[in-house]
Protein backbone atom coordinates (compact mmCIF):
# COMPACT_ATOMS: atom_id res chain seq x y z
CA UNK A 1 0.00 0.00 0.00
CA UNK A 2 1.66 3.73 -1.18
CA UNK A 3 0.51 6.02 1.72
CA UNK A 4 0.60 8.99 -0.90
CA UNK A 5 -2.03 7.33 -2.90
CA UNK A 6 -3.87 6.92 0.83
CA UNK A 7 -3.57 10.34 1.44
CA UNK A 8 -4.47 11.20 -2.09
CA UNK A 9 -7.56 9.18 -2.08
CA UNK A 10 -8.63 10.78 1.56
CA UNK A 11 -7.81 14.11 0.49
CA UNK A 12 -5.13 14.49 3.42
CA UNK A 13 -2.20 16.35 2.35
CA UNK A 14 0.61 17.00 4.95
CA UNK A 15 1.70 20.96 5.97
CA UNK A 16 5.26 22.44 6.06
CA UNK A 17 7.10 21.07 8.70
CA UNK A 18 6.88 23.62 12.11
CA UNK A 19 9.74 25.08 12.98
CA UNK A 20 11.91 24.22 15.97
CA UNK A 21 11.20 25.96 19.05
CA UNK A 22 14.36 25.16 21.23
CA UNK A 23 17.64 23.98 21.25
CA UNK A 24 16.84 19.71 20.37
CA UNK A 25 16.37 17.61 16.84
CA UNK A 26 12.91 17.61 15.65
CA UNK A 27 13.46 14.11 14.26
CA UNK A 28 16.64 11.53 15.08
CA UNK A 29 17.41 8.62 13.67
CA UNK A 30 19.08 5.89 15.38
CA UNK A 31 19.85 2.57 13.70
CA UNK A 32 16.32 1.81 11.95
CA UNK A 33 13.96 3.82 13.98
CA UNK A 34 13.23 7.35 13.94
CA UNK A 35 12.33 9.27 16.86
CA UNK A 36 10.15 12.31 15.98
CA UNK A 37 10.19 14.84 18.75
CA UNK A 38 7.25 16.74 20.21
CA UNK A 39 4.95 18.53 17.57
CA UNK A 40 2.14 20.88 18.53
CA UNK A 41 -1.50 21.10 16.68
CA UNK A 42 -0.94 24.45 15.10
CA UNK A 43 -1.25 24.33 11.43
CA UNK A 44 -1.10 26.88 8.97
CA UNK A 45 -1.34 29.65 11.52
CA UNK A 46 -4.32 28.06 13.07
CA UNK A 47 -4.01 28.48 16.42
CA UNK A 48 -5.40 26.94 19.74
CA UNK A 49 -4.41 27.70 23.15
CA UNK A 50 -6.25 26.24 26.29
CA UNK A 51 -7.27 23.03 28.11
CA UNK A 52 -9.44 20.15 26.87
CA UNK A 53 -12.54 20.38 29.73
CA UNK A 54 -12.65 23.29 30.14
CA UNK A 55 -11.58 25.45 26.67
CA UNK A 56 -12.33 22.23 24.35
CA UNK A 57 -14.41 19.53 23.60
CA UNK A 58 -12.64 15.71 23.44
CA UNK A 59 -14.16 16.11 19.52
CA UNK A 60 -11.82 19.37 19.20
CA UNK A 61 -9.23 17.95 21.00
CA UNK A 62 -9.06 15.12 18.39
CA UNK A 63 -8.70 17.28 15.55
CA UNK A 64 -5.70 18.53 17.48
CA UNK A 65 -4.41 15.75 18.00
CA UNK A 66 -4.86 14.56 13.88
CA UNK A 67 -3.28 18.07 13.48
CA UNK A 68 -0.48 17.01 15.47
CA UNK A 69 0.12 13.88 13.89
CA UNK A 70 0.39 15.65 10.56
CA UNK A 71 3.12 17.87 11.75
CA UNK A 72 5.06 14.33 12.54
CA UNK A 73 4.65 13.20 9.39
CA UNK A 74 5.57 16.15 7.79
CA UNK A 75 8.64 16.20 9.76
CA UNK A 76 9.86 12.32 9.36
CA UNK A 77 9.06 12.60 5.60
CA UNK A 78 11.29 15.52 5.60
CA UNK A 79 13.95 13.42 7.44
CA UNK A 80 13.30 10.31 5.60
CA UNK A 81 12.54 11.54 2.37
CA UNK A 82 9.65 8.84 1.59
CA UNK A 83 6.82 7.41 4.25
CA UNK A 84 6.72 4.97 2.64
CA UNK A 85 9.40 3.78 4.22
CA UNK A 86 7.55 3.58 7.58
CA UNK A 87 7.43 -0.44 8.36
CA UNK A 88 5.84 -0.14 11.99
CA UNK A 89 4.56 2.95 14.12
CA UNK A 90 6.01 2.05 17.01
CA UNK A 91 4.94 4.31 19.27
CA UNK A 92 3.10 7.66 20.16
CA UNK A 93 2.81 9.85 23.44
CA UNK A 94 -0.01 11.65 23.74
CA UNK A 95 0.20 15.14 26.18
CA UNK A 96 -3.20 16.61 26.69
CA UNK A 97 -3.50 19.69 28.66
CA UNK A 98 -6.37 19.20 30.43
CA UNK A 99 -8.40 20.41 32.99
CA UNK A 100 -8.59 19.21 36.81
CA UNK A 101 -11.65 17.02 36.29
CA UNK A 102 -10.57 15.74 32.67
CA UNK A 103 -10.04 11.96 32.39
CA UNK A 104 -10.21 11.54 28.48
CA UNK A 105 -7.30 12.14 27.44
CA UNK A 106 -6.81 8.33 25.40
CA UNK A 107 -10.20 10.05 23.68
CA UNK A 108 -8.78 12.71 22.21
CA UNK A 109 -5.49 10.71 21.37
CA UNK A 110 -7.51 8.48 19.38
CA UNK A 111 -7.36 11.69 16.54
CA UNK A 112 -3.81 11.02 16.25
CA UNK A 113 -4.04 7.10 16.41
CA UNK A 114 -6.74 6.64 13.63
CA UNK A 115 -5.17 8.85 10.80
CA UNK A 116 -2.05 6.35 11.64
CA UNK A 117 -4.42 3.69 10.82
CA UNK A 118 -5.92 4.85 8.13
CA UNK A 119 -2.71 5.99 6.29
CA UNK A 120 -0.50 2.56 7.21
CA UNK A 121 -3.17 -0.17 7.62
CA UNK A 122 -4.52 -1.22 11.24
CA UNK A 123 -1.18 -3.74 11.22
CA UNK A 124 1.64 -1.31 10.58
CA UNK A 125 -0.09 2.16 11.63
CA UNK A 126 -1.58 1.52 15.20
CA UNK A 127 0.97 2.23 17.80
CA UNK A 128 1.93 1.07 21.11
CA UNK A 129 0.35 4.52 23.26
CA UNK A 130 0.34 6.46 26.19
CA UNK A 131 -2.04 9.60 27.16
CA UNK A 132 -1.47 12.08 29.47
CA UNK A 133 -2.92 14.99 31.09
CA UNK A 134 -0.97 17.60 31.79
CA UNK A 135 -1.01 21.00 33.75
CA UNK A 136 0.60 22.97 31.09
CA UNK A 137 1.91 22.75 27.37
CA UNK A 138 4.35 25.15 25.68
CA UNK A 139 2.85 27.94 23.91
CA UNK A 140 -0.35 26.89 26.14
CA UNK A 141 -0.51 24.25 23.24
CA UNK A 142 -3.98 22.15 23.70
CA UNK A 143 -2.19 18.97 22.67
CA UNK A 144 1.31 17.76 22.03
CA UNK A 145 2.77 14.73 20.69
CA UNK A 146 5.98 12.33 20.07
CA UNK A 147 6.39 9.49 17.94
CA UNK A 148 8.76 6.59 17.62
CA UNK A 149 8.46 5.00 13.72
CA UNK A 150 10.23 1.68 12.41
CA UNK A 151 12.03 2.11 8.98
CA UNK A 152 12.52 -0.32 6.33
Amino acid sequence: MDVYEVMKQKNITLPEPPPKGGVYAPCRIAGNMAYVSGCGCVIDGCQAAGKLGKDYTVEQGQAFAHNCMLNILAVLQREIGDLNRVKSVVKVLAFVASADDFYQQPQVANGASGLLGELFGQETGIPARSAIGVNALPGNLPVEIEAIFELK
